[in-house]
């Protein structure tokens, strides 16, 4: 059997985004991302946290930093009553990243891979799963892996003109979309 996902980015999704966020004195949770992450477990959600991280390619902080604060991250939401199930991250940029990072890589959201390993490694069923992001790359993400509902959280009023994703103000607005 197949399981449905809630994919997340963390950036504006998971945390206030402050630019290159890499230690947890820094890492401020989003409003209603507990009450999300315990809602969507109670309907038998994978959660899964997709993130580009180019901090690291661009050699602000290591994969190391980053792991030690995803793990941090993941027992604040088991404190919470929630988890996470999978947390994928794509540290490579094309233009800015330096040696090994500095590379185009479909894992890297616009691009569909971190999406697609996620469906491998946990048997996901994505036209039944959620994206929600906070920007136009996530939307495309989640759109090129297939995935069946795609919600950008923008919080400033506006809305799109675009039908292919949803846009919303605030994480509870997620809710009715778990099913």
């Amino acid at each position: 059997m197949l399981n449905k996902a809630l994919f997340l980015d963390r950036d504006g999704v998971i945390n206030v985004d402050t630019a290159y966020v890499h230690k947890v004195e820094d890492f401020v949770f989003c409003e209603g991302i507990f009450e999300l992450v315990r809602e969507a477990k109670s309907r038998e959600y994978q959660v899964v946290v997709v993130t580009n991280q180019a901090g690291i390619g661009r050699g602000y902080y290591s994969e190391a930093d980053f792991t030690a604060l995803m793990e941090w991250v993941a027992q604040q939401f088991v404190q919470q009553g929630g988890g996470l199930d999978g947390v994928y991250f794509c540290p490579d940029h094309p233009e800015h990243g330096k040696g090994p990072y500095r590379r185009h890589s479909d894992a890297r959201k616009p691009g569909p891979g971190m999406l697609l390993q996620a469906q491998r490694d946990l048997r996901l069923d994505l036209p039944h799963s959620i994206m929600v992001g906070d920007n136009l790359t996530d939307m495309q993400a989640g759109m090129a892996a297939g995935v069946g509902t795609n919600l950008l959280v923008r919080g400033d009023g506006q809305s799109s003109p675009r039908n292919d994703f949803v846009v919303i103000q605030t994480l509870s607005q997620v809710l009715p979309y778990l099913r």
